[in-house]
């Protein structure tokens, strides 16, 4: 990528992952820091994955080495902290009383895809190695039909938590298409082809089932909270993206998350789904398959430029906050936010500069 100047607002987002604390000093990310009680929140194996993966793409496009340090340290918290060599996984949250160990299909994913972005900075081969693990214990463990995925297992015995299908992130769903994507990758850092079959298989499945999807429930507001993930499935498309059966429910995902953010944002608004709708919109008119709408994608990066939080505390200032109802913040300054809308902005301001875009592997 081209070092383009960077927007003052993308760089207060830089610092604020930097300086903000929401990095522990062990290099673990916390879920996100609560205004209301002024403390972050506990740490996240899959936020620190997101993290690694955050300090890769800012060092990308700054060539700064405090963003590479950074992404070393979240590297090295997941091989050294939270991968457990006896359960030959990596928990859900490191301060989860013992009782409640678990791993999540998706979070596995979201780690792999950090370590191998700090190991193709880096070429340090212990995080190529733990993303391998991490890969193996994804397609054994969670297993359970063809190219079904059980969401959640419980350690350390590694037994199936029950789905509740009142919850997405807790049932099977297209949106594990893009920790799939992992697979995808590690077949390109080991030359492996063979794991690319895993991620095919929740391909096809992701693709006989994300129609009913949206809007999957009656309550508006869980409407808004269903987009996310539903990006996910439309990030996780961009390996095959090529494909007619893949680029055609992309463009037609695109359009109905634009349609249901603008009618529900005037009631409850979430800043990763205004970037995740800029950041694929990008994406997709890259790779030829969506011509990019102009107009939308000006409006998506003004509303999310309203999200960054402003002021003199250092906790605060240049992260963005997770969202809004009725017009009033939530308490949330969310790191996975605050990294979606960076590299949204980032790829917005490339594209009317007409630099080049990321390649997909820099993806958050």
């Amino acid at each position: 990528m081209s070092k383009l100047p960077l927007e003052p607002d993308i760089l207060r987002g830089g610092k604020w992952f930097l300086c903000s604390g929401i990095q522990e000093p062990n290099g673990g990310v916390a879920r996100y820091y609560r205004l209301d009680l002024s403390r972050n929140h506990r740490i996240s194996t899959e936020i620190t994955g997101y993290a690694a993966s955050t300090f890769v793409y800012l060092h990308s496009v700054t060539q700064r080495q405090e963003y590479l340090q950074g992404a070393i340290r979240a590297a090295r918290f997941l091989t050294h902290l939270a991968w457990c060599p006896e359960f030959q996984a990596i928990p859900f949250e490191m301060e989860a009383e013992s009782g409640n160990l678990a791993a999540y299909f998706f979070d596995c994913g979201i780690i792999i895809r950090g370590l191998l972005a700090v190991w193709r900075v880096t070429g340090i081969t212990e995080f190529l190695d733990c993303a391998r693990s991490v890969g193996k214990s994804m397609a054994v463990d969670f297993a359970y039909a063809d190219g079904a995925y059980h969401p959640i297992v419980l350690l350390p015995g590694k037994c199936p938590a029950e789905h509740d299908a009142a919850r997405w992130s807790r049932s099977p769903g297209c949106y594990q298409l893009k920790a799939a994507m992992a697979w995808w990758e590690l077949a390109e850092a080991t030359g492996d082809a063979a794991l690319r079959e895993p991620y095919d298989q929740v391909l096809a499945t992701s693709l006989s089932s994300y129609a009913a999807f949206l809007p999957g429930h009656t309550d508006r507001m869980k409407v808004m909270d269903r987009l996310h993930p539903f990006l996910y499935f439309l990030e996780g498309l961009l390996p095959r993206v090529s494909e007619l059966r893949c680029s055609v429910p992309l463009a037609r995902g695109v359009r109905r998350v634009a349609a249901y953010l603008r009618e529900i944002a005037p009631e409850f608004e979430r800043s990763d789904v205004y970037a995740q709708l800029l950041r694929i919109r990008l994406y997709a008119d890259r790779a030829g398959v969506v011509p990019l709408d102009e107009e939308a994608a000006r409006f998506e990066a003004a509303k999310l430029r309203e999200f960054q939080a402003a002021g003199e505390d250092p906790h605060l200032d240049g992260g963005f906050y997770f969202g809004r109802k009725g017009g009033e913040w939530l308490p949330y300054v969310n790191p996975v936010s605050a990294a979606f809308a960076l590299q949204a902005l980032t790829l917005w301001d490339e594209h009317r500069r007409g630099g080049p875009q990321a390649h997909r592997v820099l993806l958050i």
